[in-house]
């Protein structure tokens, strides 16, 4: 089947992010944490979001400015506090993080809005959800501007917290099937990470023998 080949250099900013929402997928949310400088704490998730490096462990959150090229309670907390959170949103807490997206004025507190337990940080001032599988506690390590409408900041991560059945301790394995992670798809689509299969990666001559069969039983 042919291709459709679309240069991004002749789209709209809304017609490149439909194209990359809906082709770079399922992307990991973040569901970000932070304080203000007042008190007041915040919460919200961000699809733009992966991890970068393990040495430094950072992560990375894309945060889009508000239509009047402000920036957004997250944005400004993290710019104020130099911290965030980063929580992982399992199947269980689908409704409670869609509720924090909501566009609440800054003054609310969305983890009570949304019927959250916050629970202090350890190394920093902004709290993480009691109800996340996991959280990431980070300080902030650069903010990259990409234009008056979007900028990336980089975490470093100084602390984690996972459920105690997620991870074993020992070996710092976890297990997917219990933190039951979700994806975000595009428009208002979701998925879960319960579909799972494992495929290694071949040595060199396990990859040369792999073709060669191939092309052997295509003559």
């Amino acid at each position: 089947m042919s291709h459709h080949a679309i240069p991004f250099s002749e789209l709209s900013a809304r017609e490149a992010y439909k194209i990359i929402i809906g082709t770079v997928v399922p992307r990991p949310i973040a569901w970000v944490t932070t304080r203000s400088a007042s008190g007041v704490v915040n919460a919200a998730p961000y699809s733009f979001f992966n991890c970068l490096s393990a040495d430094p462990p950072i992560l990375a959150i894309g945060v889009e400015n508000k239509p009047d090229r402000c920036f957004k309670d997250t944005a400004l907390n993290i710019r104020e506090t130099e911290a965030f959170t980063v929580n992982i949103c399992d199947v269980n807490t689908t409704a409670q993080m869609a509720t924090t997206a909501a566009p609440f004025a800054p003054e609310v507190d969305e983890l009570q809005a949304a019927g959250l337990t916050a629970v202090p940080g350890v190394t920093v001032g902004c709290p993480r959800i009691a109800e996340a599988p996991v959280a990431f506690e980070c300080r902030r390590y650069v903010s990259i501007a990409l234009s008056a409408a979007r900028e990336i900041i980089l975490g470093q991560i100084e602390m984690a917290h996972i459920r105690e059945d997620i991870i074993d301790v020992g070996n710092y394995h976890s297990d997917p099937t219990k933190l039951d992670a979700i994806g975000r798809m595009g428009g208002d689509g979701y998925s879960t990470t319960r579909d799972l299969f494992d495929w290694p990666t071949p040595s060199v001559a396990e990859a040369q023998a792999a073709w060669t069969l191939k092309f052997a039983s295509d003559e």
